[in-house]
């Protein structure tokens, strides 16, 4: 029997690309679920998803410049007063 080499050839390489695809296409086509374990509607994740996308930016447009600045200041205010707990 030949000895092998630790190299592997063009078919091994190929063959271990199509296993990671397929591997990739199992994880993506199973099903979403939430925290206890149910499968999620696919039609409503997408529609909680565009809503989400939309609502950032129309509160955005919606604020004024110093409430933004407000809520800004609040945020950073929060941030490093979690950094300084000990």
């Amino acid at each position: 029997m030949p000895r092998r080499s630790s190299n592997p050839d063009e078919n091994e390489i190929a063959f271990g690309g199509l296993q990671e695809l397929i591997k990739r296409d199992e994880e993506r086509d199973a099903p979403k679920t939430n925290g206890n374990g149910h499968a999620k509607n696919p039609a409503a994740v997408a529609l909680g998803r565009l809503g989400g996308k939309k609502g950032g930016a129309a509160r955005a447009n919606a604020l004024t410049p110093e409430r933004r600045k407000e809520i800004a200041q609040a945020a950073a205010r929060s941030r490093w007063e979690k950094k300084a707990r000990p």
